[in-house]
């Protein structure tokens, strides 16, 4: 089952079992990252410096990426250029929740609601069908672990991974320092073609200005 990246990294954050969020804030900037990817990657928006663009409107094939991309387009409108990260940061909350919505249809996970203390009610997304994962977890392994080379979205998601520092999500048995700095130099991504490269960079950037800015916040 082909699924985009966004929901590739939801999947890692989830706990298999009980379904529920790990790494909330980090994992949530990984997947508005995600959707920003693959829609340059598929030239439908592009990242000048700083500044977003819708570049091509005519839909993807997949309504997860085109309901992103209307949405953007959306906020574009009579604002002039804006910033990737004012995007990341907009998106962020509404972007999980996509995704989430997105792997039920598929029958991936299933929706659970309960109350905690018979009161507050939560949601967990436990997996009803866990190849996709495991198919997913045996190809990051391949490349990070096996130094298998990867194709363009494996190390389009294994760049967002490390940007987000999300490596024990993805290998919590893997000795942490191995894996960061193998993830690194997937991300630098000198094998893959300069479009490409420009792309990870420019949405990786994003990304490091959005944590910095929420970082510093929550310092102060």
């Amino acid at each position: 089952m082909a699924i985009t990246l966004a929901e590739e990294i939801v999947l890692l954050s989830l706990d298999d079992e009980s379904g529920s969020a790990q790494q909330r804030q980090a994992a949530g900037w990984a997947v508005a990252g995600a959707f920003l990817l693959e829609l340059v990657l598929a030239e439908r928006v592009s990242i000048s410096g700083k500044a977003l663009t819708v570049t091509d409107p005519t839909s993807t094939g997949e309504p997860l990426l085109d309901g992103r991309a209307e949405l953007i387009g959306t906020w574009l409108r009579g604002r002039g250029r804006h910033r990737a990260s004012d995007w990341l940061m907009k998106d962020q909350a509404k972007a999980v929740s996509a995704a989430v919505e997105r792997l039920c249809e598929r029958g991936v996970i299933v929706e659970e609601k309960r109350k905690v203390l018979g009161m507050f009610p939560v949601r967990r997304y436990p997996e009803s069908d866990g190849a996709v994962e495991r198919e997913l977890r045996a190809r990051l392994a391949a490349v990070v672990l096996d130094g298998e080379e990867p194709d363009i979205r494996t190390t389009g998601l294994i760049a967002l991974i490390h940007s987000a520092k999300l490596h024990g999500l993805a290998f919590p048995d893997a000795p942490r320092e191995q894996v960061a700095a193998r993830m690194a130099e997937i991300a630098d991504g000198q094998w893959a073609a300069e479009s490409v490269r420009t792309a990870i960079r420019d949405t990786q950037a994003a990304m490091i200005a959005i944590t910095v800015v929420t970082t510093t916040t929550i310092l102060i």
